[in-house]
């Protein structure tokens, strides 16, 4: 792979230390730019700016919003008895009324528990209100900041870089948005940027490991090499991932190209590392790799569903004691078929939906923020703009600025994968595909612009890259001076188009002009 990619910063460590560094685990391992607390400072410092914009008046609206309807209250019924319940006519007023009350008989809902369960601990700690059903979405968002700047000082090796990723993060719609609503796509998003940075952090123990090797056994080398050990990284990784298709099932295509993205890097190591014949153990590592992320993930979700197996008013849960089994099917536990059985049903929900709605989007138009969602409008009685009348809402969509960077440096990516074999920039553009492709295999189904909250880190990550190479090497010169300035007047673009549409992030009022003027295209009124 290239190693003289621009995007590389230069670590900044002292001539001593670069000199004693071996040149072989510089090329597999390179160091990072700092050590210690002086990493953390720049992450923490805009992990506060994120937060405060995430918990300020997050109890406001005090009504449930768009789809919280569903699952702040499944959240709820699945904190108090362990499965999601029906609720009764005009339920949603007597939940803000603070007189929640559901019904005795089961709901037949089409998403795993987990993302119910997160937003539950809200619930439990704060209680059934508006600040309770976000709380822990408010604190998964501001954790991703913190998350994707890591990432990218890990990706980029650079200080400067890594902070301006958990910048942009900090200050995109969408992810702003979807912090602050009680819906299952943020926490999809925080469970896959884990499972991301645990697998970077694998990737550099990892080619550390074979860089040792290679210095004092190298006739380890020999062959198809030696086994690359215990990788507890690799193991978190596959527990995130469970996590995300336990919350929502499209997480399972994370978990094959994660893996698949695995093997590739393991590959790469090796050859990079010397051993003569590294293809020879490519069949080995994918077996070795399946069965730890596909193993694991599947435990997490079937332990999941613990609560559903622990009683008895789940829906669907005494299926099988009305369908005797035949053949085979005689050794599969009673509980899991009924499982099975529901979740046939779940399938031909997902499959099959084709209910119209005003804000149903087509993925092509998701980059250039074709369809956003209005999650919440009210025009009556609302004050507070300094003008009449009034207007609050709030849009699901991401940042102009941000995104539009953003889907301009995709191609981008895609040539510096194909023409340099970046390895970053392959990665970043999987994890991109990961979340976006697959929809287009749905395209006929009801799905939505918000579907796109679940790669929104990677997409922050790519307009990172690119601005690393416009920014270019920290060589003293014309060439880092203009870099320096249109990179830092993109960022400060990005920032101004976030001030710009807050208030349609968060529900501040607007006049009526100060809206439409925010209406840049018809589509997304």
């Amino acid at each position: 792979m290239a190693s003289d990619v621009v995007i590389v910063r230069v670590p900044q460590v002292s001539a001593t230390e670069r000199r004693a560094w071996p040149p072989l685990r510089e090329r597999l391992a390179p160091p990072l730019p700092s050590r210690g607390l002086a990493g953390w400072v720049g992450p923490l410092a805009i992990l506060l700016l994120g937060g405060y914009l995430r918990f300020r008046n997050l109890g406001e609206p005090r009504t449930l919003v768009f789809d919280e309807t569903y699952y702040a209250k499944d959240a709820w019924s699945l904190l108090r008895t362990g499965y999601e319940h029906s609720w009764p006519d005009k339920a949603d007023a007597a939940v803000v009324a603070g007189h929640p009350s559901f019904l005795d008989r089961a709901s037949f809902v089409v998403h795993p528990p987990v993302g119910k369960w997160v937003i539950a601990v809200g619930e439990w700690l704060f209680g059934m209100n508006a600040f309770g059903w976000r709380f822990m979405l408010a604190l998964l968002g501001t954790l991703s900041i913190l998350l994707v700047a890591r990432i990218a000082r890990r990706l980029t090796r650079s200080d400067l870089l890594g902070v301006v990723a958990g910048l942009l993060l900090a200050v995109d719609g969408l992810h702003l948005v979807m912090s602050r609503t009680a819906l299952l796509d943020g926490v999809l998003m925080f469970w896959l940027l884990a499972a991301f940075g645990c697998l970077l952090l694998d990737r550099d123990q990892t080619r550390a490991r074979l860089a040792a090797i290679a210095e004092r056994q190298p006739e380890r080398l020999a062959g198809s090499g030696p086994r690359l050990g215990w990788r507890p990284w690799r193991i978190a990784a596959a527990v995130f991932l469970g996590l995300a298709c336990a919350t929502k099932w499209n997480g399972v295509w994370y978990l094959a190209g994660f893996a698949a993205l695995v093997v590739l890097w393991d590959l790469g190591a090796r050859r990079a590392a010397g051993v003569r014949h590294p293809c020879t153990r490519l069949v080995p590592d994918a077996l070795t790799t399946g069965t730890v992320f596909f193993g694991i993930g599947l435990a997490v979700y079937l332990a999941s569903w613990a609560g559903w197996f622990a009683t008895d008013g789940g829906w669907d849960r005494r299926w099988a004691d009305t369908h005797p089994a035949a053949g085979l099917a005689t050794l599969v536990p009673d509980a899991l078929r009924s499982l099975w059985h529901y979740h046939a049903a779940m399938w031909h929900f997902h499959t099959t939906l084709r209910a119209s709605h005003p804000y149903m989007s087509h993925p092509w138009g998701w980059l250039v923020l074709a369809r956003p969602v209005s999650y919440f409008y009210e025009n009556q009685n609302v004050t507070g703009c300094g003008g009449d009348p009034c207007v609050r809402e709030i849009l699901a969509l991401g940042t102009p600025a941000l995104w539009w960077l953003a889907a301009a440096a995709l191609p981008y990516l895609a040539w510096r994968a194909l023409a340099r074999r970046d390895w970053r920039a392959s990665a970043v553009l999987l994890a991109v595909a990961a979340g976006w492709l697959p929809w287009f295999l749905y395209s006929e189904r009801t799905i939505f612009y918000f579907y796109a909250a679940a790669f929104t880190p990677f997409l922050v990550l790519a307009a990172t890259l690119t601005l690393g190479t416009i920014l270019g090497p920290p060589v003293p010169g014309p060439r880092r001076t203009w870099g320096a300035i249109t990179a830092g007047l993109l960022v400060l673009l990005v920032v101004l188009s976030f001030a710009y549409f807050h208030p349609l992030f968060v529900g501040d009022p607007l006049t009526t002009s100060e809206w439409n003027n925010r209406m840049w295209l018809r589509s997304w009124i």
